[in-house]
């Protein structure tokens, strides 16, 4: 819905709290003007890119969930979570009955009507949580970019105007891509589209030829990795003893980065099992193997989000905005610093390394981003046209995580 349809639906005293938030002088009797001017203010450049300007990090950390989701509607305790998520230093978890009962007092008598304070009332004094998590959402509604109760069913699923959200994800690209240094073509580069495909194959291919023994804890021996790691499209490294290794995927702890979504997504497929101490071929892994199709490239993305977003939460808003802005070669640099206040730390990696080790090294393997270096020996990055593809077909809502 757009947002002249969403004022629409909007009662007068939500119209007037929006009127009163932009300082607009108009009749609060008239739905109609009250609809007018605020159409008219909210879709204003100079006042749009103020508000902006004005966002806290927190802020729109919070924004960036909500535009680069394809769902239409979120819930209150959706949305606390969201809310809570954006404040790095809070732990994520969904809003507790409390926290969403508090919401829902802060701004709707049972009537569904705004509640007015008592006159001579006492100020009340909330220091709780949940008191900044309220400020949030009621300054997202105030803007005019949430409406509650929009589809006459349900009062507390929230949406954003989609003539807002995709003039929201122009202006945050833009902003964005003028902190970013643009370069020349690389005189050579690295572009790995389609091998990991081909080595879902390889490994299967590997299984089916191999008696592969397992350790007790379901790990391939040394002898069988350094064999296997050979024979893959892109040479990795066995992962140091005692180097920490947990929170992206099932076999991180195991295997070196790629090989370890490899091996978890053909395991997820069911493509391969790990039974009486083997690494044994399904039955739909031989067919997978006996085909010699190729994977799909949008199945092996959607896995890797699912597979990394416990860790990092906003990595499918990460990787929209990677793709509105690195249509060029852009240093890495420059688009690491760009990113980073929108990176949470993951345990011992900081935001650096969760952008350059699983972000970014990633999106390569995936034949997402292309890497090269200038004269200078300085990293660039770009994303190609089967990236933005696999990114613009894949629904963001089918990416639920993981967990392992």
């Amino acid at each position: 819905m757009l947002l002249a349809e969403m004022l629409g639906y909007a009662d007068i005293a939500q119209l007037m709290r929006i009127a009163e938030m932009y300082r607009l002088e108009c009749d609060g009797h008239s739905k109609h003007e009250l609809m007018q001017s605020i159409l008219s203010a909210a879709l204003e450049k100079d006042r749009f890119e103020s508000l902006l300007d004005n966002l806290s990090i927190e802020d729109e950390r919070f924004l960036h969930s909500l535009l680069f989701d394809d769902r239409d509607a979120f819930s209150l305790e959706e949305l606390l979570a969201r809310v809570r998520s954006s404040r790095f230093d809070a732990e994520t978890k969904p809003g507790s009955p409390e926290e969403v009962a508090a919401v829902r007092l802060e701004y709707e008598s049972p009537e569904g009507r705004p509640k007015r304070k008592r006159k001579n009332a006492p100020a009340r004094e909330d220091a709780s949580p949940a008191s900044g998590l309220r400020e949030t959402i009621m300054r997202f509604k105030q803007y005019g970019w949430l409406f509650n109760g929009t589809n006459g069913t349900n009062r507390y699923l929230f949406r954003v105007p989609e003539d807002l959200k995709a003039r929201f994800r122009e202006s945050i690209a833009r902003r964005l891509a003028g902190k970013l240094v643009y370069a020349e073509e690389p005189r050579a580069y690295r572009d790995e589209q389609e091998l990991l495909a081909d080595d879902v194959l390889v490994l299967l291919d590997y299984a089916a030829r191999h008696e592969v023994p397992l350790t007790q804890d379901g790990v391939m021996y040394k002898r069988n990795l350094l064999q296997l790691l050979e024979l893959l499209a892109v040479r990795e490294e066995p992962p140091a003893r005692g180097s920490w290794r947990f929170g992206y995927g099932r076999r991180f702890k195991d295997y070196p980065d790629r090989l370890a979504l490899l091996y978890d997504y053909c395991h997820f497929k069911g493509y391969l099992s790990e039974k009486e101490g083997l690494l044994r071929l399904t039955e739909a892994g031989a067919e997978r193997l006996a085909s010699r199709a190729a994977e799909d490239p949008a199945e092996l993305y959607r896995f890797w989000v699912r597979l990394y977003r416990p860790a990092i939460p906003n990595l499918p808003a990460l990787v929209r905005l990677i793709e509105r802005v690195a249509g060029r070669w852009v240093t890495a640099d420059s688009l690491r610093a760009a990113l980073r206040p929108f990176v949470r730390p993951f345990y011992y990696d900081d935001p650096d390394a969760v952008l350059d080790k699983r972000v970014f090294a990633m999106m390569v393997h995936l034949g997402m981003l292309r890497i090269g270096e200038d004269g200078q020996g300085t990293a660039l990055l770009r994303m190609t046209n089967a990236g933005r593809k696999v990114v613009g077909g894949v629904g963001i809502r089918d990416a639920e995580p993981i967990l392992t």
